[in-house]
């Protein structure tokens, strides 16, 4: 989106949805790029041991997909100003073949004077929220 066209943005603007499926290899690859080897998000058994459903998507891989909405959005990564989440819930990545998908929407909820406006992300799994108070501050101009 180009500078001129987010700086006449409305409250209730939504975003484009985006649908992520994660499979066991992206937690590998994941894990080979974030340096994060915790055996949850590659071992079943300890998963389960642990309590876990089943090997658990990185938390920061999935705040990243969800993030990726509001980027690709923007088309300037450099117009996010901040970026949060708090993680609700695990997104568990069977074995399957198929994986998890990850369901990610998003709508801007507040413009100030100042030139920018929080995004509000809404990122679900299987029906259920797995992310909470996900919000970005964006640059409008």
């Amino acid at each position: 989106m180009s500078t001129e066209s987010r700086a006449h943005l409305k409250v209730g603007y939504e975003l484009p949805a985006k649908t992520f499926t994660v499979q066991r290899s992206d937690l590998v690859r994941y894990a080979g790029a974030s340096g994060d080897f915790n055996v949850i998000h590659w071992n079943e058994r300890i998963a389960t041991d642990v309590g876990l459903p089943n090997v658990i998507a990185h938390g920061m891989l999935t705040m990243a997909l969800a993030g990726q909405v509001v980027t690709d959005w923007l088309g300037d990564p450099g117009a996010l100003l901040e970026y949060g989440v708090r993680f609700t819930r695990p997104v568990v990545v069977p074995d399957d073949g198929v994986g998890a998908t990850i369901e990610v929407t998003a709508k801007v909820t507040r413009i100030d004077e100042a030139g920018t406006a929080q995004v509000t992300v809404t990122a679900t799994c299987e029906g259920s929220t797995v992310l909470g108070k996900a919000q970005a501050l964006i640059r409008l101009a």
